[in-house]
């Protein structure tokens, strides 16, 4: 298919991001083109209130793709709609889509979207946050009816950085449970780089693995209806199929 005629998923990343670009290129492919717009930078507050900040300006930072025809977008940062539980985040993501004319989704409505698709009702969460967003991101899926049966922390050395986490890091920490296990593994955040990672881990076990990211571009993917061959798709998104 000529790359032009592909659809446009835009992305809305948080300003100091490093990961979500090129996370969406790697699984995107040649399948569908990515395009990005980033949220101000926030100084000297708190991450809650910064996150707050970056709610409040989303309709103006999706208004800044201007004319370019998008056929649906994804705001890639989890935390801040973990501040609006999942019956907030939902209608929040309906209104923008409804005021842009094209489906706008949170990640976090994404990971939703693909745990329904999986009949997922209990999972296992891997997070790299610090103990307070956790809990906001436990209390989140639970309140969307997934049980959290275990939190597996992923910190970067003595302090809690998404950016800083290393694959070694990952599969370490992953590694130090029941990798036999057959419950999913959702790692959150869109900051963490988890594509290596999850490439070790499912040559180990069956287990799906899911992640921020990961379910974003299979929103995408699913919401634009192109049509492909199964060959075509990331292999860890062939890993998302019902029938596996």
């Amino acid at each position: 298919m000529d790359f032009s005629s592909l659809p446009r998923l835009g992305v809305v990343v948080p300003p100091e991001n490093p990961t979500v670009e090129p996370e969406f290129t790697r699984l995107a492919g040649d399948i569908m083109r990515v395009y990005s717009s980033r949220f101000p930078l926030v100084v000297g507050e708190e991450l809650q209130q910064v996150l707050h900040a970056w709610n409040v300006a989303l309709p103006e930072i999706l208004s800044n793709f201007g004319s370019l025809e998008l056929d649906a977008t994804v705001v890639a940062c989890s935390a801040s709609h973990y501040l609006l539980d999942p019956e907030g985040d939902r209608d929040f993501c309906d209104q923008l889509s409804g005021r842009l004319g094209f489906p706008v989704q949170s990640s976090t409505q994404a990971i939703l979207a693909c745990c329904a698709s999986l009949g997922i009702t209990e999972l296992t969460l891997v997070s790299p946050y610090e103990p307070w967003l956790t809990e906001l991101s436990r209390s989140f899926w639970e309140k969307a009816g997934i049980t959290v049966d275990r939190v597996i922390p992923v910190p970067a050395g003595d302090r809690f950085d998404p950016y800083s986490v290393t694959t070694d890091k990952i599969v370490e920490e992953v590694s130090g449970g029941d990798i036999d296990d057959d419950g999913p593994l959702l790692f959150t955040g869109t900051g963490m780089f988890t594509l290596e990672a999850l490439d070790q881990l499912s040559r180990r076990t069956d287990r799906v693995l899911l992640t921020s990211n990961l379910a974003s571009v299979w929103w995408g993917l699913k919401v634009t209806a192109l049509p492909h061959e199964e060959s075509e798709l990331h292999p860890l998104l062939r890993r998302l199929r019902p029938e596996r």
